[in-house]
């Protein structure tokens, strides 16, 4: 590490305040009726109920989601026994990556104590405390006896992921890279260089996969692991081969994998013509591999190459399993982590690598999406549907192998749930797609060469949502499907629209398109450039001549150009007076939805009143029913400004149009998101709860807050929605990504759909 990393890292430790962990509170405290339910004398409710029914402690406390991250701190990282207060830091991060990745609660313990059974005996008294252990950074062999005797005392899950962790890993690497060199794992022959706690596991984990005991030999700093080998460690009996070999170089002869959890520099490149064909080396030592990749592509490029590094192809990063073997485990209400968990596990990894990464994943990655082949056999890190694959997976062993507390009923259910931790658009959007499905509407994506709507594209067909169609060039399309490791079949699951190969269709969207706007100061060879050169006028033709039912616009350049480019060639319903933007933002604490972010600069009072009654009907669409505030700098008549009038006048145009909405206004934006703020100020308030749809005075507002509340959270967009047009068209912003366009689409999906049900 060197100066520069290590005084960032400590001021990112330090600042703005010190560690990487807060409490937060998940009930309000406010009033001293919530005093009395918290604490005394409410609280002696639920420990009766406790008391009565030990198990519904997991119903009415934090227990269902709060494991323990435990360290005596023997075994840190790469730095060795450090003690236990050194250790904190690191385990302060795994219990970030716990609510980073799966949603979980966690605390870190650093107990100060290296005796075996006093270590033991300390944790087993903290079982009424969590759902479940993550023991951290304890060195061999006291990690076997540690583990195993805790898994004997306690009744919810203890998982040593240094052993576990990189093994579930490594066995998920193998699989595809036999997969990938054609070989099979009953026939290969695989040595270590290292023989500890995770090497062993690792070695565990490869026989229940099929690998033959016959065909793996392992090392360590003393040489081959051999019978008969003088003051061999008796975790090593089971393990040691009856050979005449005493070195790591003598047993390389043949061998198809090479497993280091070692040192760096042990594999020397002069030992790598002993290796068979196509061999897989997994070297595994931090920060420097037993050997570096840049050698093996030069003297093996035959090989696949897997390292513990960040920087490097095919990371083995815990990080893959740990979260969500604990989620699937939780959710389940487990009572221990089984070899048939630790499997699926494995399984549920190999097989997600061999599914196209999602956009998120190449964002986090330089922006390009990984391919599964030599380069990628394991799933990154940051993947985002890891846990879509492997909790459901570890859920569904702990019912097969009957150590689940409370069985999933619907599994179906219960990856919707999982969604919110992926993308939490993912419930609000549910009901949307639903509807989507049932007819699969005809989608024109206007940037069809883009490697965003690609990417979102090979969703909307996995989703089953929409037909897509994809305006572009068919050698760009068709070479970048093939980049990105899709499984998009032009002319099977999308459609492609090259307008310069089609000219039958080119002339036939220019002759409608020259009608439309020829009176509007477009002269015939503008009017050809326009639809040759502007996707979106191109994808709005398309839509309004009936080649397709919804179009997604956009995601480069001006949005209001594009908006302009759109705006005379799909009408707007005869209903409407004009055209609004709506845009949904998915916190933690549930969906909001702005209206007008991006159309109209300064709305009338009836404007104001239509746009409120579209937008609670789009609000009702994704299956939630509309709470509506009218925001103003005023409050229920305490400001006579301009503003302030047209939202009191809209509210009564809104009263008279749609007696049933739940609306109120004009009121501050706190008023509308606490029922108790609004009550102080108007007690006798038509909205109750917290609303969810905030109508503004004028699009400085709108977009302002939209944007100030998108920037201070980690919130998911959906929109700008376009309201008011007789058909679904909506345009990205530059900044969407592929999953915000996926978002869109399932919107103007169900748009479509419901139009065609009419």
């Amino acid at each position: 590490m060197d100066d520069d990393l290590r005084k960032a890292a400590l001021e990112y430790h330090r600042f703005p305040r010190p560690g990487k962990l807060s409490i937060v509170a998940t009930k309000r405290m406010e009033t001293s009726r919530d005093l009395s339910l918290a604490y005394s004398p409410g609280v002696a409710a639920a420990c009766d109920a406790i008391k009565e029914e030990p198990d519904l402690s997991f119903d009415l406390t934090s227990r269902a989601n709060l494991v323990a991250v435990i360290t005596n701190g023997t075994a840190v990282l790469g730095l060795g026994n450090i003690g236990a207060l050194a250790g904190k830091p690191v385990m302060e991060g795994k219990a970030v990556l716990f609510k980073k990745f799966a949603g979980i609660d966690s605390f870190d313990i650093e107990i100060d104590e290296q005796d075996p059974e006093k270590f033991i005996e300390t944790v087993a008294r903290l079982e009424p405390s969590f759902g479940g252990i993550n023991l951290e950074d304890i060195k061999a062999p006291e990690c076997f006896k540690i583990e195993q005797t805790l898994r004997e005392k306690m009744k919810i899950p203890v998982f040593h992921d240094d052993q576990h962790g990189t093994a579930i890993i490594v066995g998920a690497a193998v699989l595809n890279s036999l997969i990938v060199q054609n070989k099979k794992i009953e026939d290969v022959k695989i040595v270590t260089s290292g023989a500890g706690a995770a090497a062993l596991s690792c070695v565990s984990i490869l026989k229940a996969l099929g690998a033959k005991p016959e065909n793996i030999t392992m090392t360590d700093k003393d040489g081959v692991v051999y019978k008969g080998r003088p003051n061999l460690d008796p975790t090593l009996v089971d393990v040691a081969r009856e050979t005449g070999a005493r070195s790591l170089s003598e047993v390389l002869s043949g061998v198809d994998i090479f497993l280091g959890l070692s040192a760096p520099r042990v594999l020397k490149e002069e030992w790598l013509h002993l290796f068979a064909p196509n061999p897989l080396i997994l070297a595994l030592a931090n920060p420097e591999p037993e050997i570096m990749p840049e050698i093996v592509r030069r003297v093996r490029p035959d090989a696949i190459m897997a390292t513990g590094r960040s920087d490097m192809p095919n990371q083995v990063n815990n990080v893959l399993c740990f979260p969500f073997i604990f989620r699937g485990a939780l959710d389940v209400r487990a009572t221990a982590i089984t070899e048939g968990m630790k499997l699926a596990a494995t399984r549920a990894i190999a097989n997600l690598a061999q599914v196209e990464a999602s956009d998120t994943v190449a964002a986090a990655y330089g922006g390009r999406a990984p391919k599964f082949g030599p380069d990628y056999i394991i799933p990154k890190p940051f993947d985002p549907r890891l846990i879509l694959h492997v909790a459901p997976a570890v859920a569904q062993a702990a019912m097969d192998e009957n150590v689940a507390r409370k069985p999933i009923v619907n599994f179906e259910t219960y990856m919707h749930e999982l969604e919110r931790f992926v993308y939490r658009s993912g419930q609000l959007l549910r009901p949307v797609i639903e509807v989507a499905r049932k007819t699969k509407p005809r989608i024109v994506y206007a940037e069809g060469e883009d490697e965003r709507t690609l990417r979102a594209v090979q969703s909307v067909v996995d989703d089953a949502m929409a037909r897509p169609i994809l305006l572009g060039n068919t050698e760009t399309i068709t070479a970048k499907i093939h980049s990105l490791g899709l499984r998009l079949t032009p002319g099977a699951d999308v459609q492609i629209i090259d307008l310069d190969r089609d000219t039958a269709l080119y002339e036939r969207l220019l002759a409608a398109y020259s009608k439309r706007v020829c009176r509007r100061g477009t002269p015939p060879d503008a009017a050809a450039r326009h639809v040759r050169r502007r996707p979106t006028v191109a994808a709005a033709m398309l839509l309004q001549q009936g080649d397709a039912d919804a179009a997604i616009c956009g995601g480069k350049g001006d949005w209001w150009r594009q908006f302009q480019y759109a705006l005379p060639i799909v009408p707007r319903k005869s209903s409407s007076g004009r055209v609004y933007a709506m845009t949904a933002l998915i916190l933690q604490a549930g969906p909001l939805f702005f209206c007008d972010t991006h159309v109209n600069v300064d709305p009338t009072c009836e404007e104001v009143a239509e746009m409120t009654l579209m937008a609670a009907d789009a609000v009702r669409h994704f299956g939630m029913a509309p709470k509506v505030a009218l925001l103003s700098h005023s409050s229920f008549g305490a400001s006579n400004s301009p503003t302030a009038r047209k939202m009191r006048k809209a509210l009564g145009l809104i009263h008279a149009m749609d007696p049933n909405l739940e609306v109120d206004g004009e009121m501050h934006a706190d008023a509308a998101l606490a029922e108790q703020i609004r009550s102080q100020a108007l007690p006798d308030s038509t909205l109750t709860g917290t609303a969810n749809l905030l109508i503004f005075p004028n699009i400085d507002s709108a977009n302002i807050a939209y944007n100030l509340v998108k920037a201070t959270g980690e919130a998911v967009t959906v929109g700008p929605m376009l309201m008011g047009l007789q058909k679904p068209l909506h345009i990205a912003v530059p900044s969407t990504t592929a999953r915000g366009i996926i978002n869109l689409s399932a919107v103007a999906a169900m748009e479509a759909a419901l139009a065609a049900a009419k």
